[in-house]
């Protein structure tokens, strides 16, 4: 079964979507793919709640698969546009015509989440850690935050593979683990258990995790819809960062959560919020490139240029900047 026709089989049985409609004209319809309606994709949610879509002459439609789904899928033709930053980079190291165009969460709200006696990181030796998966990001980031803190992960620690944050904090709970590591809003559920956060991603290092990506083919036949999609996602990442109120309502419907699980997710993400206007954090970006290279064994130096697309984005930032001056 050919990439394309296996999407189109995944999409009958598992698509849920959103669409931003402008009713008046004839918009252009483009389909974007996220991988989870969360605060880690809020931007695009934002953008379509709140118009900046409908403004641009668009009719989006989002589309929830798999980061390894939407990837194939973008590269056949049947996705415009994705929102998963590192397994785009993966993708474009596997040789696929795939380019990111723009970061709009620039860090990871991950923390550190542990049993009540242990106060700091340093006391991690000896204790066992619980991640998602082997190989996950919630994995890299564990071990990054502790060895920045002088514990070595793959020497001092046990570390266990147990699921996702509900498993996590259960296994914590049973005292199967000793330190966990989470993203919003476990880490409020976590203290009102009594649980101590030790730390936080983002306080001890940027990973641009989603942004825009897409192809070659894309990017050149179609610019100017390229700008407008990052337009509405530029404009949707400013409204996120100033108005809370506004924001976590758009997540309550989006998350399909109530307002006390929106606010908490909320603040414990919008440190991440990109403050740039979708520029991606150089530093980060090839802390990814790094680790996708490990992952595909690949030693030879890689420009970001292989990777990225910044001329579209640039070209959009003038723009709005003449616009707003």
């Amino acid at each position: 079964m050919n990439v394309k026709r296996s999407f189109l089989v995944f999409l009958m049985f598992t698509v849920i979507a959103w669409t931003a409609r402008s009713p008046a004209t004839a918009a252009d319809k483009v389909r974007i793919a996220v991988s989870n309606f969360n605060v880690t994709f809020l931007p695009v949610a934002v953008a379509s709640k709140k118009g900046d879509f409908r403004d641009e002459g668009l009719e989006v439609e989002i589309i929830r698969v798999s980061a390894a789904v939407s990837v194939a899928a973008l590269a056949s033709g049947d996705l415009d546009y994705i929102m998963v930053l590192g397994s785009s980079v993966r993708a474009a190291l596997r040789g696929l015509p795939i380019k990111v165009l723009a970061s709009f969460i620039d860090a990871l709200a991950l923390a550190l989440i542990a049993q009540p006696g242990i106060k700091s990181v340093a006391e991690l030796r000896g204790k066992t850690l619980g991640i998602s998966t082997f190989g996950s990001t919630s994995d890299l980031a564990a071990r990054i935050m502790v060895r920045h803190y002088g514990v070595d992960p793959e020497k001092e620690m046990k570390i266990l593979g147990v699921g996702p944050d509900a498993a996590l904090l259960a296994a914590l709970k049973e005292k199967l683990i000793d330190v966990a590591i989470a993203s919003p809003p476990a880490d409020v559920q976590a203290k009102k258990m009594g649980f101590n956060v030790l730390a936080r991603a983002y306080d001890v290092f940027r990973y641009p995790a989603i942004g825009l990506s897409a192809t070659d083919k894309k990017i050149k036949e179609r610019p100017d819809e390229a700008k407008r999609i990052l337009k509405a996602l530029i404009r949707a990442n400013r409204y996120m960062r100033d108005d809370r109120t506004g924001t976590i309502h758009v997540l309550m419907e989006w998350a399909k959560v109530d307002h006390e699980s929106a606010a908490m997710a909320y603040d414990g993400s919008a440190a991440v919020f990109n403050a740039n206007d979708g520029t991606i954090p150089e530093e980060g970006l090839r802390l990814v490139l790094e680790q996708a290279k490990k992952e595909a064994r690949i030693t030879r130096d890689i420009p970001l240029t292989e990777i990225t697309n910044v001329t579209i984005l640039r070209e959009t930032q003038k723009q709005l900047n003449a616009k707003r001056d």
